[in-house]
């Protein structure tokens, strides 16, 4: 308490010093008396708040106390400091639980069956949605902020490490570039052993390997997947730790010196979790052009929730980019292999057994994300009936070894892919009243919206001031709106029978000749939005003439509709596939380089980006490169690098694209060094991007919206056209060849 009191902003130092005095007094008597001091506390404030919650208020005395804790709530977020969050979520609460109070016990006095069937549906998906933010409050109010921890022993006492590098079906290209990085990790030399783990038994592969001195390890079998893999590979290494990197991820050269500090303070600590970071977009920044302006999907989890988990001592295994005590692993019987999401499992019964987990909200490694949404949704289904089957058979709630913090922190995970049908009757909910006049609430319009708006209004206040560097406002319903309806049914089916479903690999790399929308993939989102379009249509006729009783009912369930179609609409132009000609993506970077020409003359200059087969230069004034101009590279540093053979591929404006041709192994290793490999790559533009703000982001979210209706509707209309005339090669605005057939 005294650490976290000394993070109290400085106007708050008479609050600290009146609680240092009263604690000073307290610690002087009886034990007795201090066991029976907390008690009495927290009895009292057990009654204060059970009394806050359940008072009965009329609708203008309502009005006025939710009026008065939102003006609060405005102020106390311009605060600085853990205080101001740990207020907002107090009056977030209230809210909350005085709104599912008042719905439980006023709203629920259905006339018909009709009514019942819609309004207990709703109310279940409003409890299931209570209960995540309570367990995401718990999860994220005080984030751990875990430091590096130097290594005080000299190098030749650091422990060895195997690097597991997992292989499948990637392309070489890709799993080269990670190999290349993995050799080029910081450590003693002899204490670092780098092993590709090829499950594809690819002879190519074991070529590569025994050209650049990297152990080759296969099995005969491909039984349990990955985890069956890893698996096989702790038989035949005996390093005392193992780093473990997918595929596509590539680590930084100070991956172990910035993460094994921990494992020697802590002899207890069995895995340190690091971010996965991704140097190229997902399909919704792809898709949607939000790349570096609106954080992905996985940002919130890496930048806020497994920090919060950490201060639980609950951080999860991510399966990659992670640090793991062999000796703790085998205890546990290695990665788990029971069901399809292995690294959580194997982290769950980590912790099960009294082992510490951790996790380094740093970037040390950097990998690619799923091309296409099709890619996207396999991905998510994978993970979440993997996180259904642990749910159903090492259920977190249940089994010893855990405390009250970690159970709610593997609980709200679980939990968390729980929320397609919840997400589906929210985006339909108003329709039962528009449609057939179902009275889902059985009290009158005003008095709902004194109850819902605070509700609301709180709770979105409060998870933009928590989640503000990591998740906008509303993209969250974005996101679970894009896969509700794919993830339902294998979820659903893990909880009646968790053997079902297998691990599949998520490819990774390609191109997307041209921009195509995915009809197959749109088509929930084309039936959900053209329901709530109808729905707000017979809503606007039935608004002229309604008496005024009638209209606000009217208008509440309209605004909703309005917001359904927003959300649904933005899910829609998720599935506009960009085009993507690169098989790389570039990376940013401002590289200081040396340009040596054929006639023998050079310049100086700065790189724009790189990749593994070229850079973006930018060109000094009065510089110009002809195309297929031969050049050699130099990175200044001390010392210089080699000299890069390259040719110029393009070259305009003063930029110019520069592809390598003919490195040696060796040339390649040293570029791997000094590019994707440099500490400060990913770390720099790791939660520097704008802060939350609400307003903007409903505004962001409506433009894409409306864009995207404006797009299915001339694609609908171009492609009927094209049927009419039976001229199936017509081309339209927006290609509708399946996702399947174009990656």
């Amino acid at each position: 308490m005294t650490a976290q009191l000394n993070q109290l902003p400085a106007k708050t130092w008479w609050l600290q010093e009146l609680l240092d005095t009263c604690q000073a007094s307290v610690s002087r008597w009886p034990l007795r008396w201090r066991q029976g001091l907390k008690i009495s506390v927290g009895l009292i404030a057990a009654l204060l708040v059970l009394g806050i919650l359940t008072a009965p208020l009329n609708l203008y005395s309502q009005a006025a106390f939710a009026a008065v804790c939102f003006a609060a709530s405005l102020i106390i977020r311009k605060q600085a400091g853990r205080l101001a969050i740990l207020t907002l979520i107090t009056l977030s609460l209230i809210a909350s639980l005085r709104y599912m109070y008042w719905r439980l016990s006023d709203t629920l006095n259905f006339d018909s069956w009709q009514d019942a069937v819609f309004g207990y549906g709703l109310v279940l998906a409003e409890l299931y949605a209570l209960l995540v933010l309570v367990f995401g409050y718990v999860q994220t109010a005080w984030p751990l902020q875990r430091k590096p921890q130097l290594l005080q022993q000299p190098p030749a006492e650091w422990p060895t490490v195997d690097v597991f590098i997992p292989t499948y079906n990637e392309a070489l290209g890709i799993v080269k570039l990670v190999v290349l990085a993995a050799q080029a990790i910081d450590w003693p030399e002899g204490k670092l052993r780098v092993h590709m783990l090829d499950d594809g038994r690819r002879e190519e592969f074991k070529v590569f390997c025994q050209q650049i001195g990297v152990n080759y390890i296969t099995r005969d079998n491909n039984q349990y997947a990955k985890a069956g893999n890893l698996n096989e590979a702790l038989k035949v290494t005996d390093g005392e730790f193992i780093a473990i990197f997918d595929a596509d991820h590539v680590p930084t050269r100070s991956f172990l010196q910035i993460t094994m500090g921990w494992f020697l303070k802590d002899p207890n600590l069995a895995l340190l979790q690091t971010p996965h970071f991704f140097y190229s977009p997902d399909p919704f920044e792809k898709n949607l052009d939000t790349f570096r302006s609106v954080p992905n999907e996985g940002e919130l989890f890496y930048g806020l929730v497994q920090d919060g988990n950490d201060q639980w001592n609950a951080a999860f295994f991510c399966g990659s980019c992670a640090v793991i005590r062999r000796t703790h692993l085998l205890e546990v019987g290695g990665i788990a292999t029971e069901t399809v999401t292995e690294d959580a499992h194997t982290a769950l019964k980590l912790n099960r057994r009294g082992f510490n987990t951790a996790y380094l909200a740093i970037p040390q490694a950097a990998g690619l994300a799923t091309e296409s949404l099709s890619r996207h949704i396999s991905q998510r289904i994978r993970w979440a009936r993997g996180m259904a089957q642990i749910f159903r058979t090492d259920n977190p709630l249940f089994g010893k070894g855990l405390n009250l913090g970690q159970r709610i922190c593997y609980l709200n995970a679980m939990m968390h892919f729980f929320y397609s049908l919840p997400r589906l009757v929210f985006l339909t909910a108003p329709l039962a009243y528009l449609f057939f006049d179902a009275q889902i609430f059985h009290a009158s319009a005003l008095m709902v919206t004194v109850y819902v708006l605070p509700h609301i209004f709180h709770s979105s206040l409060t998870t933009s001031s928590i989640q503000g560097r990591f998740r906008h406002s509303f993209w969250n319903e974005v996101y679970e709106s894009v896969l509700a309806w794919y993830i339902m049914r294998p979820v659903l089916l893990a909880l009646i029978s968790p053997s079902l479903g297998k691990f599949n690999v998520t490819d990774k790399g390609g191109t997307i000749e041209k921009d195509y929308f995915n009809w197959k993939l749109a088509r929930p989102y084309i039936v959900l939005l053209t329901l709530n379009m109808i729905g707000l249509a017979i809503g606007v006729v039935k608004l002229i003439g309604s008496d005024s009783a009638e209209a606000t009912t009217l208008l509440i369930n309209l605004a909703w509709t309005v917001y359904n179609i927003v959300i649904v609409s933005t899910a829609v132009a998720v599935a506009t596939e960009s085009s993507q000609v690169r098989n790389e993506p570039r990376v940013p970077a401002d590289l200081p380089v040396r340009v040596y020409r054929e006639d023998g003359t050079w310049f100086d200059c700065i790189t724009r980006d790189f990749s593994q087969n070229g850079v973006g230069l930018a060109l000094p004034p009065q510089v110009q490169l002809s195309v297929n101009e031969k050049l050699r590279l130099c990175i200044l540093r001390t010392p210089p690098s080699s000299l890069f053979p390259a040719k110029t591929v393009f070259s305009n404006d003063n930029v110019a694209g520069v592809q390598f041709e003919g490195l040696t192994l060796r040339q390649q290793s040293e570029l791997v060094r000094l590019t994707f490999s440099r500490a400060d790559t990913w770390a720099n533009t790791w939660g520097n991007g704008r802060l939350d703000a609400p307003m903007s982001a409903l505004r962001e979210v409506s433009r894409i919206g409306l864009r995207a209706i404006l797009r299915l509707f001339v694609a609908t209309l171009k492609d009927s056209q094209a049927l009419l005339r039976k001229r199936p090669d017509t081309p339209s605005p927006i290609d509708s060849t399946a996702d399947t057939q174009r990656s």
